[in-house]
């Protein structure tokens, strides 16, 4: 077994990051320094604080093509962002005496099903596209749902649990062809996919700060203004703040950090995605070269490239990350956002995005999720391997 590496490992990026030194050292000014209020620019404090904002706005429209800093709308994080994609465009529509119809897919984050659920139970029309055995949505499903009063295509870039990677272009080009609000949620995908709103036809994006090495409450949603099929009900009111979409005072270091970490994610792109390729798949070699009865879970191919999530058959994946974790490894037996305390007690509520995969209760229930990151070594992999190989025979002992 590999010996002398620095625990703990972790291999939960998908859940959230470590902030980057270079995004912490971007903050900082803003915090004690240019501390003014960035809507008050008739003095220097306030300009001083502006300017960092608009620096940031650059720097996210630039990352993903954004034709103006005007298009992008800063956030409390991905939540909000993905609240504000759904509910804006329905919620005007059902002002102006609209039915507005939308498609998502089953798999979709809670933070998008749980506002279509909402608006379900007060009348609306939603579709839930199923997906393939992978996780993908066929884009000819997307095509057959649309209906004369579809207003909002909501299907994300990739999966926060299996990886799987969404057919972007081709959805976006049929949501262009009917005039289709086409959201995705790219949370994960930013940093690790080409992501070009105008390439894909993509109207609404949101994005996260905490999941690229920035800071945590920060996001923000890009906005195609205007837009042929309507227009977006605000959320958050009071003041009128960024073009009315959303009032409030900016968190400007929030901000600042969140811009800093999307050009860092961009411009190291390439390199980023090459690293943790080539340990996600040195990884699952080792995996299954010495252990048998494992499930890939999500797409061989169409998959985020520092996602792997693997049933190990026989195996708790609660009893098995709470192993990895004594031994100093992080890894999840969940989505961040799926688990759930009773009484104290952490529990692993089953998996809605395995479900929509496969009825395999043995495969549901030992689904483990590791998510590498930028700083992940070959040594780290070697000895999570190491591990996992020597846990999961005795494991499966136990558990007969």
């Amino acid at each position: 077994m590999s010996e002398n590496v620095p625990t703990p490992i972790y291999l939960d990026h998908h859940a959230s990051t470590p902030v980057d030194q270079q995004v912490l050292e971007a903050m900082q000014p803003y915090h004690t320094e240019h501390y003014g209020n960035p809507a008050n620019d008739t003095h220097q404090a306030g300009r001083d604080a502006k300017t960092g904002v608009e620096t940031a706005a650059t720097q996210v429209a630039d990352a993903i093509g954004a034709p103006s800093t005007k298009n992008i709308i800063f956030t409390s994080g991905a939540t909000e962002s993905d609240n504000l994609a759904i509910r804006g465009p329905v919620e005007h529509a059902l002002q102006q005496g609209e039915t507005p119809h939308i498609i998502t897919a089953v798999t979709e984050h809670e933070a998008v099903l749980e506002p279509c659920e909402v608006f379900e139970a007060d009348g609306v029309d939603i579709t839930y596209l199923p997906v393939d055995e992978h996780g993908r949505v066929d884009p000819d499903d997307v095509r057959a749902a649309v209906q004369e009063e579809t207003l909002l295509i909501s299907i994300m870039a990739a999966n926060n649990e299996i990886g799987t990677v969404a057919p972007l272009a081709e959805i976006g080009e049929i949501a262009d062809e009917h005039d289709i609000y086409f959201h995705t949620d790219a949370v994960q995908a930013l940093g690790y996919l080409e992501l070009d709103v105008e390439d894909l036809g993509i109207d609404l994006m949101s994005i996260s700060g905490h999941k690229i090495y920035g800071p945590k409450g920060v996001g923000a949603l890009y906005v195609r203004r205007p837009h042929p099929k309507n227009d977006i009900t605000p959320l958050i009111r009071g003041g009128g703040h960024q073009s009315g979409l959303r009032s409030g005072t900016l968190n400007v270091p929030g901000i600042v950090g969140l811009g800093k970490a999307v050009d860092l994610a961009v411009s190291n792109q390439d390199d980023r995605v090459a690293h943790v390729e080539t340990l996600r798949d040195r990884l699952w070699d080792q995996l299954t070269d010495r252990l048998d009865d494992l499930a890939l879970n999500g797409h061989p191919d169409h998959r985020l490239p520092h996602n792997l999530n693997v049933s190990f058959r026989g195996v708790s994946n609660y009893l098995l990350t709470r192993e990895l974790n004594q031994h100093g490894i992080i890894a999840a037996a969940g989505a961040a956002c799926s688990t759930a305390e009773d009484g104290g007690t952490t529990t692993v509520e089953t998996s809605h995005v395995l479900e929509a995969i496969t009825d395999d209760e043995e495969r549901l229930e030992s689904a483990v999720r590791f998510g590498l990151g930028k700083d992940t070594t070959a040594d780290e992999i070697d000895y999570v391997a190491d591990t996992i190989a020597d846990i999961v025979p005795k494991k499966r002992r136990v558990q007969l």
